[in-house]
């Protein structure tokens, strides 16, 4: 791919000449502009590199990877920002609900110390809850709550953290043919709504063509 011309001056997401080595086989290397409200696929092999650039781009990516490049969300350099300074939210296959906190509490736990108020705080999870089709579900044991709904309130979670960005890691695989399309459309539908500039790794076809977004396919290690 062509390098990216002004990574600075441009909205959404950039990948600049993102990089990433391990023990001196190439993993990915990619230049990507992924725009506001746009949802761009990585597939390939396991072992491809996928998950290893959304870890490096959230800041999570283990010890060990060499990486070159630059990462720009909104015109701002986030490579050497720590994870929690970087504005991306990440949905993962594994719903990954505190089993200590009610279905509210969970919600809570995400929203930015800037929202003050305890009732300010609880609206915020209320319209979460109410946007989700889970209203009333605040008090609820997370562990009483059914696949679908669990999804549901992961993602409204990641949400609440007001993202700039939003990066998905097969949050669907877990879910039967049924509930990982409904579930699927919700995601794709509160990521456009939000302009949320959306990568997402999946090995299914299905998840890749029902964005109606760019599809780049990952080869795998490179000598």
């Amino acid at each position: 791919m062509p390098p990216v011309e002004n990574p600075q001056s441009r909205k959404g997401l950039v990948l600049d000449g993102v990089k990433i080595t391990l023990r001196g086989r190439v993993l990915c290397d990619l230049d990507l502009v992924v725009a506001p409200g746009a949802i761009v696929t990585l597939m390939g092999p396991s072992g491809a590199g996928k998950s290893s650039l959304l870890g490096h781009i959230c800041g999570t990516l283990e010890p060990g990877f060499d990486v070159q490049g630059s990462v720009w969300l909104s015109g701002r350099k986030i490579n050497d920002l720590a994870p929690q300074d970087r504005q991306v939210g990440i949905l993962f296959q594994d719903d990954l609900l505190f089993p200590h906190l009610s279905v509210g509490g969970n919600l809570a736990f995400a929203l930015p110390g800037d929202i003050k108020g305890a009732g300010h705080r609880r609206e915020k999870v209320e319209q979460a809850l109410e946007i989700a089709g889970l209203a009333g579900f605040a008090g609820r044991d997370p562990a009483t709550l059914s696949g679908g709904q669990r999804a549901r309130v992961a993602l409204m979670r990641v949400l609440l953290s007001s993202p700039s960005a939003l990066l998905l890691d097969e949050p669907f695989s877990r879910l039967d043919a049924k509930l990982r399309s409904q579930f699927r459309e919700f995601v794709f539908d509160q990521a456009r709504k939000q302009q949320l500039p959306t990568l997402m790794v999946t090995h299914d076809p299905d998840d890749a063509s029902a964005t109606g977004g760019e599809i780049i396919t990952l080869n795998g290690p490179v000598a």
